[in-house]
Order: structure tokens, then sequence, then C-alpha cells
């Protein structure tokens, strides 16, 4: 989760903690079930620029403006058992979630399975050129994910886009997200799984295949 919807859930759960004990009930039980991370981008705002020190000020100033935020944070990541806050400065979400959070593969209680995962930022799919499938949800369904329950959504149609070759000297990733962006609105392509396939894919290093399913942003 980004801050701007990450801290009205956390605010939610402490709610129903507070419900939880009028009720004569076990405040404790209201938990993330689920690991979830909590990246703080969205706020920082660049006051300064330009000099060494710029990043530093920007981040000391972050935490000036919004020392109460952080501390509520702070108070959650210790009272529920599954949240991890990653605080400004770190990097941008789906960023920070691909070159650090992402796990690829999980293992509990003596079982492997793949990572998935449902993400409140925009660009969550980034995630899906490391091979963990990301979709991308809003506040209620993050909260509903964090205390173990289901997600239910329409299974949408899955698009093949198949790659061949490699792309050619000086051309970019954005040339190519463009290009297939361009491809995809014309066979009106929204709300679907793109799949890449082909041998082409061998040809597209990650950082690439990262801004390629940045496509899904592109496409709304």
């Amino acid at each position: 989760m980004q801050d701007f919807t990450g801290v009205p859930c956390v605010a939610d759960l402490v709610a129903m903690r507070e419900a939880m004990a009028a009720l004569g009930g076990e405040p404790a039980l209201i938990d993330a079930w689920r690991p979830v991370e909590l990246v703080i981008d969205y706020s920082v705002i660049a006051d300064h620029f330009g000099s060494p020190t710029a990043f530093g000020r920007n981040v000391e100033l972050e935490y000036r403006r919004n020392r109460e935020r952080y501390q509520f944070l702070r108070w959650g990541q210790s009272a529920l058992r599954n949240l991890r806050v990653v605080p400004p400065g770190t990097g941008i979400c789906h960023q920070v979630n691909l070159e650090h959070l992402a796990r690829v593969v999980f293992a509990e209680d003596g079982t492997a399975f793949p990572d998935a995962l449902v993400g409140t930022d925009s660009h969550t799919p980034m995630i899906n050129g490391l091979g963990v499938l990301g979709w991308g949800v809003g506040g209620i369904e993050a909260e509903a994910a964090m205390l173990g329950r289901p997600v239910s959504m329409l299974i949408p149609k899955v698009v093949g886009v198949r790659l061949t070759g490699a792309l050619p000297e000086g051309s970019t990733a954005t040339d190519l997200v463009l290009t297939i962006a361009e491809r995809l609105r014309q066979h009106g392509v929204v709300g679907a799984f793109v799949e890449f396939y082909g041998p082409g894919v061998a040809e597209v290093p990650l950082a690439t295949r990262a801004a390629l399913w940045e496509t899904n942003d592109v496409l709304g």
C-alpha cells in the first residue's frame, strides 16, 4: 500500500479494535493476517533541489511536517503483527516493491507457493515483470486482504502479445511501451490480463519488462 490509502486502512483496523473492546471481545483478534507493506512515498515534497544536501533536507522536512502521522504508523507497525512500514526517502512504491519487498516464492509451514499481491498503487502490475502476479485494488479490498478475507473479482479475459526479435540500437523501454500501448488501444484492450510470450521475451531485461507492465497503467 502507498500512504494515501494505507493510513486510512490502519486507522480502520484501530477503530475495529476499539469496537471489539466495547463489545467485550478480544481486540487483538483484529489484526493484519497477511503480510502488509506500507510504503510512504505519495506525500514527499521536493522543497530543495540541485544540491548534494537536497535529499537529506527534504526528508527532514517530511518528518517534521508529518510527525504525528508517522508516530501513528510506527505504533501500527508494533501493534499489528504483519504490518511493515517503509519510511519516506526510500523510493516510490512500486519500485521499492520490485527491488526490495517482492518474495517471488513464499514458504510457510513447510509449504512453498508463488508470491502474489494486491496493491493500492496504480502501478502495482509492474511487479509482473518479476513473475509475481500483482493486481491493483482499492482501499476496501486491501483491508479485506489484510484481515485474511478473500478479494473477489470477475476473471478478466487474457490478451496475448507475442514478442519476437530484440529492440534496435538507440531505442528505449519507453519506445517499446508506447508502441505496444498503441497496438493494444487499437484492439480496445481495457481491464484485461496482458500476457507477453514468444522468443523475444528472453531479449527483454527486467528493467524493461517492468516498464512494459506499465502498459497496464497507460491503458487504464
